[in-house]
């Protein structure tokens, strides 16, 4: 029996294949050209079961060799077609062309024999499917037997939606375990493009780069950032969705059977529904009777919108009994609080008491919460906080080797019951402890000790406060501050902890679920390198407040302590990231501890809890079109619930350096280059990590102008010369600040070099940096400086027209606030007659000219002048005139997130102009301008020519120093030979504007000479000022001293072979105390070296914005 032949189809797409291969042969048989008769190479359809109708007829039986040499034709082929099935296909020959409403071979198992066909695959029942492109074909999957049995089949696979495609990449054939068979022939593939609307909102993850390079190779060469930033908890603002939460059903929540990842909107659908491969290691699932669906036309699940796991990039499950180790336990909070001399007489205890009793009817788990004390200083107090008792009972245990626990039972209780007891101990605590003799002992050791055995049951939220280093017990802290280390390559060992004390202990918290959250008040060196060990390996956080004045700082540290007890807190949770095979995690940055490989440890995470993460190639090619990167958040709710947040995103794959150039972020590039520098700063120096951060820039800038490489065989092609090439310098719009935030970062606090950096204030701020999301990252890099005195007349006002196209940068906080222009982080930008507001996420400067109006000083800090007042003892007013409201309405509005409703107020240091200690840590702030110490000694102008040309080498650069005051109502401008704005070497300190050249720290040689009177200016310099520390300790302490000289320590070498040269670093610096030696050539008039002006500065400029020239000195 014989069907007869089918029509053509229509527009004559069929040819006569070509024919068959030898017996024999190997491989995959060349396509004919393209004009060769039979070129398409289409082959017949493939069997259907006896009565399976569709309209044709099934082929023909094949002999074993491969196929009858006199089949030539496809008409020849169907009139002889009977119902016997073909065998399978021959080596060399052409994939069989599907057809709607027949099976298709049968399947094997998953990654060694072959894969499910491509989404997309089949076209409606009766029509043919459009054939390759002449001079194409099909590689056909790796022949295998069928498995046996009546259900060993393969689903007919899904169609594409509409809003999905299908095109062709070039790929090698798989074998086993989806590897490239080696030696095999490229065969043309079909993927799948995915919707890449599905994902996660924008302020719970970020990616460095919105784009992966399809090979290893293409990402050596672009250089781009790969990896991204997490906050899994991040507060949802009024517009914007929230997570949806998924109850699951009898089936439980579906995961892959083998690398457990959990169902998502991005795992394909195959054999109608029944299973489903993953889009992270592709194993085939089967789908539960209880969670199946059919497909539609399209392939895709009809009831995917109803169910926000297979729509929705993020959701929310609630964890079924087999999640649980344990019940969920209580929210539970022990405060550890130290009560020495120091930390009565500075106010600290009575903010402390302020702050936890305010909080009392917020904290999370209502009626649930369970609390408890203990206080220390050269011995352990314990409290009864029984609820049948009217006050709370003291317990004193004086011996910190042999230490107990006496009444386990009644000092930690359900604060409900006991709310009374509580209160009262609150209230007497600053009391408690004001004749206390003990000034300079404190055992934090031992009363860590003696929290854990009591919270070890329950586990929960500690809070830490510690005013001196600890010395007595278990965990005690030497003093090494070692200032002959500062600005060398041995001060890295200040960054490490002295003892493993703290870490063990941390880790025994965290396998407790134990989190602390560390608030320290250090009026001398503490050692924070070692006590933030528990914070960070404990998922806590670490807040330092220096010189703590409870006037000036009670209010901020009482706010931020409301914020750590009362916002929605996750309990004992754990957290992975996942990605498709081919890539891998190589690093996570944050406060965590690692159990395995890749599960994070998190006894506590909150809205504030970020991480990042890093991602690197694990084999040579993805062969995929996109990557998968799904993180699980696993934790307790403060009501008990246990629950599984899980976010899931897809990323496209390209080979295209312009494209994946394009893709990057540079915020989120900033702050994770900036977490990847502290990690490598701490673990080798800090030169290395300024090393890393301007050959990351560099690196960027050069692939960026080498354009999109052709590759032949895996190796990068050098394109032809195009016209006019090099004449435009101009870079890629995605990374037009990266160069400017790069040198930013290089000069920041944690980075920076030089002898002025504390330690524990660079330890602080690395956790900064490890603990700021975006937005506060990108203002702690490059803080924002506003004129305040001559702003806008809408600014400090709400602007009511802000729309979706309004620049961030000219509003802030709920009311959209609007701001004064951001001004260039220069000298340029500022003038004596000026007030001016920096913010740099932490704290804010105001900085007050010396010629500022007097009634404008007198409105913003109540008195006329600044002259004979100590800028220490002001604040700033917020209310009163229009002025101070004006600005107040400003700094609030900095200092609020439309997703926030905790506003926590910030520090605010002002500044006079003259006053030399304050004003040159003023001066870090201004990164366009050169700085002090080496490797920073060039403007933005500078290290932007060298990061676009670093075979120009470094330039000839100028003389270091901090730049110098303003000059009456503002600074001369740079000479002819340099263009106004970025480049221009900055003054050094004129002794005519009354300025003092500051010493550097006690033992670092000798300080430089103080710079000789300028020509044309008959007073002598003034002498040293004196040294503004931490009160009573030694100089060291001074957290905002210049360095002494030019150099901050001995030269660098030069940079690594291979290596491009580095950016203009000036003139060579000397070793400690020494100055450096004057340039060759004498610099052109007005330019500054080694503290002495050579000739007389050029005539201030009057355009543009530049203020007229100032008064003649005194004489």
């Amino acid at each position: 029996m014989s069907f007869p032949p089918p029509p053509p189809p229509p527009n004559n797409q069929f040819r006569p294949p070509p024919p068959p291969p030898p017996p024999g042969g190997g491989g995959f048989a060349p396509p004919p050209p393209p004009n060769a008769a039979g070129g398409n190479g289409f082959a017949p359809p493939p069997p259907r079961p006896p009565g399976g109708g569709g309209g044709f007829a099934p082929p023909p039986p094949v002999p074993s060799n491969g196929g009858s040499a006199g089949m030539n034709q496809l008409n020849q082929g169907m009139a002889k077609m009977t119902f016997q099935p073909p065998p399978p296909p021959p080596a060399g020959g052409n994939l069989p062309s599907a057809f709607g409403g027949h099976p298709p071979p049968p399947a094997g198992p998953f990654g060694g024999v072959r894969a499910p066909p491509p989404p997309g695959g089949l076209n409606p029942p009766g029509q043919f499917q459009a054939p390759p492109a002449p001079g194409q074909f099909q590689a056909p999957p790796a022949p295998i037997p069928p498995a046996g049995g009546p259900t060993s089949f393969q689903a007919p696979p899904a169609q594409n939606p509409p809003t999905q495609m299908m095109q062709p990449g070039i790929a090698q054939p798989l074998g086993h375990g989806g590897m490239p068979q080696p030696g095999a022939a490229p065969q043309q593939l079909y993927q799948e493009v995915i919707d890449y609307n599905i994902k996660i909102p924008d302020r719970l993850f970020r990616l460095a780069c919105g784009k992966i390079p399809q090979t290893n190779t293409t990402a050596m060469s672009c250089k781009v950032p790969l990896g991204g930033v997490l906050r899994p908890l991040a507060p949802c603002s009024d517009d914007e969705e929230d997570v949806d939460t998924v109850q699951p059903g009898s089936a439980g929540i579906i995961r892959c059977k083998r690398c457990r990842t959990y169902i998502n909107a991005f795992v394909h659908w195959v054999e109608h529904g029944r299973a489903w491969r993953c889009n992270i290691c592709a194993q085939m699932n089967e789908t539960p009777a209880a969670y199946f669906c059919h497909l539609d036309d399209q392939g895709l699940r009809r009831d995917r919108f109803e169910r926000p796991e297979l729509s929705k990039g993020v959701v929310e499950f609630i964890a079924p009994a087999e999640y649980m180790v344990r019940p969920p336990q209580e929210p539970s909070y022990f405060f550890v609080i130290d009560v020495s001399a120091t930390a009565v007489r500075s106010g600290m205890l009575q903010s402390v008491a302020n702050s936890i009793k305010r909080s009392l009817d917020n904290l999370p788990g209502g009626q649930r919460t369970k609390i408890g004390f203990i206080t220390f200083d050269n011995s352990v107090h314990y409290y009864n906080l029984g609820s049948d008792l009217a006050q709370p009972q003291m317990l004193v245990v004086a011996d910190l080797k042999e230490l107990f626990v006496p009444l386990p039972d009644n000092l930690f209780v359900n604060l409900d019951e006991s709310r009374s007891v509580v209160e009262s101990f609150l209230d007497s605590l600053p009391e408690m402890f004001v004749k206390n003799p003990v000034v300079s002992q404190s055992c934090l050791g031992p009363a860590l000790k003696a929290a854990f055995t009591v919270m070890k049951q329950v586990g929960g939220k500690m809070c830490v406060f510690q005013s001196i280093q600890p010395n007595l017990g278990d965990g005690s802290l030497k003093q090494r501050e070692n200032q002959a280390v500062m600005g060398t390559a041995a001060e890295v060992k200040l960054l490490r902890p002295e003892i493993p004390w703290y870490k063990d202990t941390a880790i025994e918290f965290s396998r407790q679920q134990i989190s602390v959250d560390m608030f320290l008040f250090p009026y001398q060196y503490m050692d924070l390198a070692s006590l933030g060990e528990l914070p960070k390996l404990t998922s806590g956080s670490l807040h330092s407040y220096v010189m703590f004045n409870y006037k000036k700082d009670g209010p901020r540290f009482e706010e931020q302590l409301y914020k750590v007890l009362t916002q929605e807190t996750a309990f004992e949770a754990v957290m992975r990231i996942r990605c498709t095979k081919g890539m891998r995690i190589n690093n996570f940055y944050g406060n965590f501890y690692i159990r395995g490989t890749d599960l994070m440890a998190l006894p506590n995470v909150n809205s504030d809890s970020i991480f990042g993460f890093d991602l690197g190639h694990d084999e040579t090619n993805i062969a995929s079109n996109y990557v998968t990167v799904q993180a699980a958040l696993l934790y307790t709710s403060s009501h008990g619930q246990r629950r599984i947040r899980v976010m899931t995103q897809a990323i496209p794959v390209s080979n295209l350096t312009s494209e994946l150039i394009g893709a990057v972020d540079v915020n989120t590039a900033c702050n994770l280059l900036c977490k990847q520098g502290v990690d490598l700063a701490v673990k080798t120096t800090l030169d290395n990590a300024r090393m890393r951060l301007q050959q990351t820039c560099a690196d960027l800038i050069r692939a960026a102008k080498g354009g999109d490489k052709r590759m032949v065989s895996g190796y990068a092609v050098p394109q032809a010369p195009q016209p006019n090439e090099g004449e435009d310098d101009s870079l890629p719009e995605s990374l037009e600040l990266f160069p400017l935030y790069t040198l930013a970062m290089m000069k920041n606090v944690a980075f920076r070099g030089g002898i002025d950096v504390h330690p524990d204030e660079r330890v602080q701020a690395f956790y900064y940096i490890n603990q700021m999301w975006l937005d506060k990252s990108v203002s702690f890099i490059y803080p924002r400086l506003f004129s305040l005195h001559d702003m806008d007349s809408d600014a400090g006002y709400p602007n009511e027209e802000v729309t979706e196209d309004t620049p961030k940068d000219t509003f802030a906080g709920r009311n959209n606030i609007a701001l004064p222009k951001v001004l260039p982080l220069t000298i340029d930008s500022m003038s004596s007659d000026g007030i001016y507001l920096l913010d740099n996420g932490v704290e804010f400067f105001v900085w007050v000219g010396r010629e500022a109006y007097a009634t404008a000083v007198e409105s913003l800090f109540g008195v006329s002048s600044l002259e004979s007042v100590d800028p220490s003892q002001l604040v700033v007013q917020t209310e009163g005139d229009e002025f101070s409201t004006r600005v107040g309405s400003i700094m609030a509005a900095l200092r609020e997130d439309s997703a926030d409703p905790y506003v926590i107020p910030a520090k605010t240091s002002i500044i006079r102009e003259g006053d030399g200690h304050m004003e040159a840590r003023f001066y870090w702030f201004l990164v366009e301008d050169r700085a002090s110490f080496q490797g920073g000694t060039y403007s933005y102008k500078d290290f932007l020519a060298y990061v676009k040309n670093p075979a120009q080498g470094p330039g000839a650069g100028a003389a270091p120093g901090p730049p110098g005051p303003m000059q009456g109502r503002g600074m001369p401008p740079v000479p002819p030979s340099q263009p106004q704005g970025y480049g221009h070497a900055p003054l050094p300190l004129q002794p005519s504007q009354g300025y003092s050249q500051p010493q550097p720290p006690q033992g670092y040689g000798q300080a430089p000479p103080p710079p000789q009177p300028t020509q044309g200016y008959g007073q002598q310099p003034m002498p040293p000022a004196p040294q503004r520390g931490y009160g009573q300790p030694p100089p060291p302490m001074n957290r905002a001293m210049p360095p002494g000289g030019p150099s901050s320590g001995p030269p660098l070498g030069g940079p690594p072979m291979g290596i491009p040269p580095g950016p203009p670093s000036g003139p060579p610096l000397g070793q400690y105390g020494q100055t450096p030696a004057p340039p060759k050539a004498p610099p052109p008039p007005g330019r500054a070296v080694n503290g002495t002006q050579r000739g007389p500065p050029p005539p201030p400029s009057r355009g543009g914005a530049r203020p007229p020239p100032p008064p003649p000195p005194p004489r």
